[in-house]
């Protein structure tokens, strides 16, 4: 009986160190270096099991023992909690971590950005170049309709999905920034708001200038006079299909002759707005808008430095194109 216990207690001890000897191993296997040698983007799709992706991980060569990570997987409860979508792994990622990325759904994005003032027509353009994005948009959203925006998209979304989404987004913000304006807002209906933002839009880049322009412009609506902006007339002219060659949307500079072009968005010919927007406006432009600067200004023109300089009288604003007609000749701008 003395020899039985002592051969039974041995070969429990050696069970015991195998077990522990197997469980250590599993635990430096797992939470050791991978042999991924480059990044790699990884695809689950939905309903796939874990033995499936432990198999499609092994074979990218993302982990090396899919054996080990479906046990791993399983005896954390982690098996049925494995998110789908596109991952990104880094070169010599764990299976520990590789297990987390899935866990937690640490999907990659991708993104693109819609810079504010674009036509809807140049925003189509950026779409249809993403490769990544399937499909094709061939009919041009409505101009004003879309939300100037950093957007994340993920791998089965196609390019309908953003052109829906950046509506969407134009809706809500137009909608929110309608519900927060003060009572002293000026008496627009939102689709002049969205008009007026669009000029605005296209009238400056400097971000402290938005209220002061939307404010020359309300001012000069508030009198019957007429607009007189370029972007309108360029508009005119291009319908919003605009050239891209570092010549300026027209490819050249605007001529006198362009100022008597006929069309309802010539504010130059027609007083009030036009008859829609002449671009995709961001949030800033919008605001503006709906809270302008209070002032006597009723005139603007560039200054030479990015910016402008504003007037309240007709003389006044004549001495600054002046001035600036100098400054744009001594430049060859």
């Amino acid at each position: 009986m003395k020899n039985i216990f002592i051969i039974m207690s041995f070969a429990l001890t050696l069970f015991l160190l195998v077990i522990a000897g197997a469980f250590l191993w599993g635990y430096q296997q797992y939470n050791q270096k991978g042999t991924l040698a480059e990044t790699r983007l990884f695809q689950i799709e939905k309903g796939q099991g874990v033995v499936s992706i432990a198999d499609n991980l092994a074979t990218a060569g993302i982990i090396t023992r899919p054996l080990l990570f479906r046990i791993v997987a399983r005896m954390n409860n982690a098996d049925r909690s494995l998110q789908a979508g596109e991952y990104e792994f880094s070169p010599e990622i764990s299976m520990a971590q590789v297990l987390q990325k899935l866990v937690q759904g640490d999907i990659y994005q991708r993104q693109f950005t819609i810079p504010e003032g674009l036509t809807s027509w140049q925003i189509v353009q950026i779409l249809n170049r993403i490769e990544a994005l399937p499909g094709t948009i061939t009919e041009i959203p409505a101009e004003g309709s879309l939300l100037p925006e950093t957007y994340n998209y993920f791998s089965g979304e196609t390019k309908q999905d953003k052109i829906n989404q950046m509506q969407e987004a134009m809706t809500q913000t137009l909608e929110t920034l309608w519900l927060e304006r003060k009572n002293e807002a000026p008496v627009l209906s939102k689709a002049e708001v969205m008009i007026l933002a669009s000029i605005v839009e296209k009238e400056t880049a400097v971000s402290a200038e938005r209220r002061r322009i939307a404010g020359v412009f309300l001012n000069r609506l508030k009198m019957g006079i007429k607009l007189q902006t370029d972007p309108t007339v360029i508009y005119a002219l291009t319908s919003g299909k605009i050239r891209e060659e570092g010549q300026g949307p027209l490819g050249r500079r605007l001529l006198g002759k362009d100022l008597q072009f006929e069309s309802p968005y010539n504010t130059y010919k027609y007083p009030g707005l036009p008859p829609g927007p002449i671009a995709n406006p961001g949030k800033a432009s919008l605001a503006a808008v709906l809270d302008p600067e209070i002032h006597d200004y009723y005139y603007f023109v560039a200054d030479g430095t990015g910016g402008h300089v504003f007037s309240k009288t007709l003389e006044e604003h004549n001495r600054n194109v002046a001035r600036w007609r100098k400054i744009r000749k001594q430049n060859n701008l």
